[in-house]
């Protein structure tokens, strides 16, 4: 589903622009509104959505999933520290959707040169480096060979 941008509601912040991974965000030099210059090279991964505060952006549904007729709304809500996906089909049924804003704050990820260098023992272990850690989590959920069955077909 590309983004695309209400000029109406755009306020030129370049949030958007800060944000997108791919580059295609882009501040319109009359109008001073921002734009997606290549919807087709979309990442899909909504950083602009959840950037804007105006929520000015908004994404176009497929058909797979919201035939012709319908609409996506997307809504960022910082005091719920929310992103709501509302879809509006043509036979006016309502789907809506809520997932948490996972923000961190800018330079608070520490840089890999920033850590411990892996131990001998972690070289062997399943779990990445500092996966555990980076959970905010004890241990990974993993399976004991006891709990493993062979099945025979």
């Amino acid at each position: 589903m590309p983004t695309f941008v209400y000029m109406t509601s755009c306020d030129g912040c370049g949030h958007c622009v800060d944000i997108c991974p791919s580059d295609i965000m882009h501040i319109d030099k009359i109008t001073r509104r921002a734009y997606n210059i290549e919807p087709n090279m979309c990442w899909e991964c909504y950083s602009c959505v959840k950037a804007c505060p105006q929520n000015a952006i908004d994404a176009r549904g497929y058909a797979d999933f919201a035939p012709l007729g319908h609409s996506v709304r997307v809504l960022r809500e910082e005091t719920k520290g929310t992103i709501s996906w509302r879809l509006r089909f043509r036979d006016g049924r309502e789907k809506n959707f809520e997932s948490p804003i996972r923000t961190t704050g800018w330079g608070t990820i520490p840089s890999p040169s920033d850590l411990e260098p892996p131990s001998e023992e972690a070289f062997k272990s399943q779990e990445l480096a500092h996966e555990p850690t980076a959970l905010n989590i004890d241990k990974l959920p993993a399976l004991t060979p006891d709990q493993l069955k062979q099945v025979l077909v």
